[in-house]
């Protein structure tokens, strides 16, 4: 892993977010070398009675300097936060993007990149349901990008199978990981930002098979169609070695796709 190359002024050597840089410390990490950028989508909406609506979001910017630390050479924009959430706004305080607002932020963010030296960008989501959206408009933002790469990572489902596979080898859990403010979640929470989590309220929400007919009748109907509290899965168990597990496997997944597609 590489630190950002020292530049005049700046206070932390290693710091990748561009919004806590100068604009002299970007211009010297991009000329070091550092080429790639990675922009996290998010989420604010309802996760239960125990997670703040920012579990989305604060999980997606702890992946993202993860990933670009791993990666070695990129610099993180800041998240987009509010991402697509329709299916959960009958829980008060949750936020939603239309999928065409989501997409013009994507390229808004992404169109004065190559300008700078950047080469390619990578998104991801911290919020499942973004992936959907994201899957319809990849071939359209990387015409409307280019001449930057455009790499858009959308195996929503290898993200659950892989916090199922961390619940189960860590505490035998994996059938307690349902996709929202289940065991996963709750420990990626409890590893970022313990402080956060309502352990007191902890409450299990539909713990049936998670399949494409589940989430079709969940994005038409309502996640509430099918869970009343708004939760997928299970909380109990959740714990910082889960949440780590989850954090570390998903990172790997990513960077895994994002070097594969030439990052």
């Amino acid at each position: 892993m590489r630190d950002v190359p020292a530049a005049p002024g700046l206070g932390s050597v290693g710091e990748v977010g561009i919004e806590n840089m100068t604009s002299a410390e970007i211009g010297s990490a991009i000329t070091g070398g550092f080429r790639t950028a990675i922009l996290p989508l998010a989420a604010i909406e309802q996760h239960g009675r125990h997670l703040p609506l920012s579990m989305d979001a604060d999980h997606a910017d702890e992946l993202a300097v993860r990933i670009a630390r791993g990666l070695g050479n990129a610099l993180v924009l800041p998240t987009i936060r509010v991402g697509y959430s329709p299916h959960h706004l009958n829980f008060p305080g949750t936020l939603s993007l239309r999928a065409s607002t989501l997409e013009a932020l994507c390229v808004d963010y992404g169109s004065h990149l190559a300008r700078y030296g950047f080469e390619r960008v990578v998104l991801f989501s911290g919020h499942i349901g973004n992936y959907p959206v994201m899957r319809e408009f990849e071939a359209r933002l990387a015409q409307q990008l280019a001449p930057l790469s455009v790499i858009v990572f959308t195996d929503s489902d290898a993200i659950l199978e892989l916090w199922r596979d961390c619940a189960e080898d860590i505490a035998h859990l994996g059938s307690r990981v349902g996709g929202h403010a289940d065991i996963a979640e709750t420990s990626v929470m409890l590893a970022v930002h313990p402080e956060r989590v309502r352990t007191e309220q902890f409450a299990r929400g539909y713990t049936g098979i998670v399949d494409h007919e589940l989430l079709q009748r969940a994005f038409g109907e309502g996640i509430d169609s099918v869970s009343s509290n708004g939760i997928l899965g299970d909380p109990a168990g959740a714990c910082v070695d889960i949440g780590h597990a989850c954090l570390e496997a998903v990172t790997s997944l990513i960077i895994e796709y994002a070097r594969s597609r030439g990052a």
